[in-house]
């Protein structure tokens, strides 16, 4: 049997990638729904782990299954890469949403009167079949099936009647693939609260179809009232960046966000040294933490294959090292993938002052991938779906 946790390299990555092309297309559409359970082999992909952290690319996935599948054959796969840039993009035009959802998370779990109650949920000892041995699945390996994540927050909210934002918050501590972007709006849209009026129940008969009889819970919730809550606010422009001049010498700062800096420059770039960190404060989880970690040594020896020069490692994401670091370069410039909203970007907003002190101007690369769909994410995913395939073509894709 196979180990449950993903390998963390780019080898693994494009190896898992390979494997999965072929069946991208009526295979993935047909079997997609279906969680047979972790010891069993499914239609999906798999590669979240490294698409979160970008140790492949959307551009690379969706490029490898159209040169052998056409659109329509692998639309389901290919919509499912797009969800998760569509959730980026969205909370990239509304960044509040983030904030709010950790403030409320923080007030939720202090006025919280049965701490037991979440005690057992997280623990899965709540006697519910199938949401118990999720809790447990997730725990142990770092990963649940998309469709295991939506019956698991269902029967959180509705069934056990427990703060959304603590769910969120589970996932966020034990997932590999966690993201902030698709992790809470994706609570959010089961609560009722991402899409006006609209929530999401988990059936008995729904959970049995699609485990394969593995699980039918009884006593679940028939109702799924939507949760009181503000709207969300409009959207904003994206946020315009400080410019990567690229005919400087420049230290090349690489976070988990992105740990394939090989294919983020599309022109020559003139790379005196690389800095790789890694910062456990920035991250949720000791599965999450130790994936990153080995990645991240993974990238550095990439990254001193691809620029040469040297490459540091560090564990924290601060000033002192990226100074230090620019020292021994003897370079004006920081040159960084841009973060999407979460902890390493506000970490980046507080280093660029900082940074500036010492005379280092941090300038950020947006891969076009993200620059060329996120702008579309204004509305519902249903309207950004209509940019897919004209995106697609403009990036090279199909």
């Amino acid at each position: 049997m196979t180990s449950p946790l993903p390998l963390p390299s780019r080898a693994a990555a494009l190896e898992r990638l390979e494997r999965f092309v072929p069946g991208a297309g009526q295979l993935y559409a047909a079997g997609r729904n279906t969680d047979p359970g972790p010891e069993r082999a499914s239609a999906v992909s798999k590669l979240s782990p490294y698409l979160r952290y970008r140790i492949v690319t959307e551009t690379e996935i969706v490029t490898a299954v159209l040169s052998q599948h056409t659109f329509d054959a692998a639309e389901k796969f290919v919509q499912e890469v797009l969800w998760r840039t569509y959730w980026k993009g969205w909370l990239e035009l509304r960044p509040t949403v983030w904030t709010d959802f950790l403030d409320q998370r923080d007030r939720q779990y202090d006025a919280l009167k049965d701490r037991r109650a979440v005690a057992a949920a997280e623990n899965g000892e709540t006697g519910i079949e199938g949401f118990d041995d999720w809790a447990r699945e997730l725990v142990r390996t770092g990963y649940l099936h998309n469709h295991a994540r939506m019956w698991f927050a269902s029967i959180w909210i509705f069934t056990l009647r427990l703060p959304w934002t603590l769910g969120a918050d589970f996932f966020l501590r034990h997932l590999i693939d966690a993201d902030p972007a698709s992790n809470t709006l994706s609570w959010r849209w089961v609560a009722g609260l991402q899409t006006a009026g609209k929530t999401y129940l988990a059936t008995r008969d729904n959970i049995a179809r699609y485990t394969e009889g593995r699980f039918a819970p009884q006593g679940l919730a028939t109702q799924a009232p939507v949760l009181a809550n503000m709207p969300a606010p409009p959207h904003r422009p994206l946020a315009t960046l400080q410019r990567y001049e690229s005919g400087s010498p420049a230290l090349l700062l690489v976070t988990p966000e992105d740990l394939n800096p090989e294919s983020l420059f599309e022109a020559p770039s003139r790379l005196a040294a690389a800095i790789v960190a890694a910062d456990a404060d920035l991250l949720w989880g000791s599965l999450a933490n130790n994936f990153v970690h080995e990645a991240a040594s993974d990238a550095a020896m990439r990254v001193q294959r691809r620029f040469g020069g040297p490459v540091r490692r560090s564990t924290k994401l601060d000033a002192a090292n990226i100074v230090a670091a620019a020292g021994e370069a003897c370079v004006r410039q920081v040159v960084v993938a841009a973060a999407p909203v979460g902890p390493v970007a506000d970490r980046l907003a507080q280093l660029a002052p900082e940074l500036a002190k010492h005379g280092l101007t941090l300038a950020y690369l947006r891969r076009r991938w993200d620059g060329t769909f996120w702008p579309h994410a204004t509305q519902g995913f249903f309207a950004f779906k209509k940019q897919i395939q004209a995106g697609l073509r403009e990036l090279g894709c199909a």
